[in-house]
């Protein structure tokens, strides 16, 4: 479905259909509805997926979800879209009239060409779902073959140990225990309905804010301070996330306590990054280094901080149940979903964010 929704994309994203006498792009809506469902059914289904692997596998598949968006935003810098540059140009009789210093000129934003079209960009993306299709193909066939030597490890220890420990005819009780113990070889942890509750949250909040509140108010936190921070803040947070997930698999941490405090300290640079929203177009630092720094290094921040924390709790959950895994897919779309429902009000119905034109708009001293 999502191969093939990219496809579509890639000769129909520009046409638009006739709706109560107003042009609409229908089929950009329906098939971007359509990759949406891919990307919201995947993290539901392939999480429980994850199960027949052993646990140290878990931050691979969020390092590809990082990565699946890196991948596009690089494709997306060499393509240029999005790359301004301020142009003096001559101004509007009406604007140099009212002008108290009589300006002939004013500064204008020009948007440079992009270095191939959208039709390539999304073949390319179509390409990237067959890439993913075929590895998946090859990933279910290794899941299985090693999900069956694990039975078989497992049965002739367990056979072993039965036989050492148990008299003959107890061996069948012995089995059911053991196997009844037994995830493929993984041992199970326990939490309480406290700590669960917690993890939960943990998980809502942390997809609310990385997949809903901040991402909808990237721009007016970075705009303001210019392009190249702009892309700066776009790009470093998306090699960030796979950076992440890659930290959890070497220096992987469990405990619940540091888990909070991590969340504590992104949820703050997420708070930074929204303030610069809410300040923009004239938020504080403006046209300084320092504040062109502190902005992408807080989106970075941000963004590293919550993804680390987001593995972990995968890595934790599979070690429960493949229940809490399913679970855990519920948790993300359901933070995702509040996030986005807040958010669109706020910034495409009362317009409570503001746009800055660099090149043109000037702060009050």
């Amino acid at each position: 479905m999502g191969m093939l929704a990219c496809f579509l994309l890639a000769f129909l994203w520009h046409y638009t259909t006739p709706i109560a006498g107003e042009p609409h792009s229908l089929a950009f809506f329906v098939l971007t509805f359509f990759l949406s469902l891919v990307d919201c059914t995947s993290s539901v289904t392939f999480l429980p997926f994850m199960v027949h692997f052993h646990p140290r596998l878990v931050p691979t598949l969020f390092i590809g979800e990082g990565l699946s968006g890196f991948i596009p935003a690089i494709f997306a810098l060499v393509q240029g879209a999005g790359i301004a540059s301020c142009v003096r140009v001559p101004a509007p009789t009406s604007e140099a009239n009212s002008s108290s210093l009589n300006a002939t000129e004013v500064m204008e934003t020009r948007y440079s060409p992009p270095n191939f079209s959208s039709l390539v960009f999304f073949l390319i993306l179509s390409a990237m779902m067959l890439f993913c299709l075929v590895a998946f193909f090859f990933l279910n066939r290794q899941a299985k073959s090693w999900e069956q030597s694990t039975q078989n490890l497992c049965s002739s220890q367990i056979t072993l140990n039965s036989v050492q420990k148990f008299p003959a005819g107890k061996e069948e009780a012995a089995d059911g225990k053991r196997v009844g113990e037994e995830n493929h070889g993984v041992e199970k942890v326990t939490y309480t309905v406290s700590k669960l509750a917690f993890i939960y949250f943990l998980v809502a909040w942390l997809n609310a804010l990385t997949n809903g509140v901040l991402p909808s108010v990237q721009s007016y936190s970075c705009l303001p301070y210019g392009n190249l921070a702009y892309h700066l803040a776009a790009t470093l947070s998306s090699i960030a996330n796979p950076l992440a997930c890659t930290v959890a698999t070497f220096l992987p941490n469990r405990s619940l306590l540091f888990l909070g405090i991590l969340t504590a300290v992104g949820t703050a640079f997420g708070a930074y990054n929204m303030a610069m929203a809410v300040l923009s177009p004239c938020p504080l630092l403006q046209h300084s280094d320092w504040g062109d720094a502190l902005i992408v290094i807080s989106w970075v921040s941000f963004t590293g901080t919550l993804t680390y924390v987001k593995v972990m709790l995968g890595i934790i959950l599979r070690t429960c149940s493949h229940n809490a895994l399913v679970w855990y897919g519920v948790g993300e779309q359901l933070g995702s979903l509040v996030g986005a429902l807040l958010m669109f009000p706020l910034v495409n119905v009362y317009h409570f964010f503001k746009s800055a034109d660099f090149c043109s708009f000037q702060c009050p001293a």
